[in-house]
């Protein structure tokens, strides 16, 4: 079943069962990827509803650090609650691990050399482990790996690379 038709199933779950607070944030969900559907033109797949699901769960980590920040722990509670929901339709994160084994693995099958195939490298890891990982903390191990393998395929020295000049 596709994950917005799971998406619907629960909200008709909720409606059900008067669980007013699990029902308000799958009506948000549902309308979220309503609205990119929208402005998109067309009808979004498993993928793209995780897209939609992982902004918005960063919008309301945001958002939790924004309200601790103003002493508001009420407000905080409540997009903590909603993180929980939203997570409960994402799959389970990658470990350090396999993230490593993940980002290796696709430096090798694109080939990549240097912080230029940087886009490669993130096109191919985003499609894989869509929902599964931050994409900010995968672009810095990224970065590193192409820069530790930039210096071991040239030995340049200091970090600088040697084909470019002053």
């Amino acid at each position: 079943m596709p994950l917005k038709d799971n998406i619907t199933e629960d909200m008709k779950s909720a409606m059900k069962a008067g669980d007013k607070d699990r029902l308000k944030v799958v009506r948000l969900i549902l309308a979220a990827i309503k609205q990119v559907e929208v402005d998109s033109r067309k009808e979004l797949d498993d993928t793209a509803v995780l897209g939609v699901l992982d902004k918005m769960v960063k919008q309301r980590r945001d958002s939790v650090e924004q309200f601790s920040k103003g002493h508001r722990e009420d407000l905080a509670d409540i997009e903590r609650a909603e993180i929980e929901v939203l997570e409960s339709y994402l799959p389970a994160k990658m470990d350090d691990a396999e993230l490593d084994a993940l980002i290796d693995e696709v430096i090798a099958a694109t080939g990549a050399e240097s912080i230029r195939d940087m886009g490669k490298v993130m096109g191919a890891i985003k499609a894989r482990a869509a929902g599964r990982a931050d994409m900010g903390t995968v672009g810095s191990r990224v970065k590193a790996r192409l820069r530790s393998a930039r210096l071991q395929l040239h030995g340049a020295p200091g970090g600088h690379e040697p084909d470019r000049v002053a």
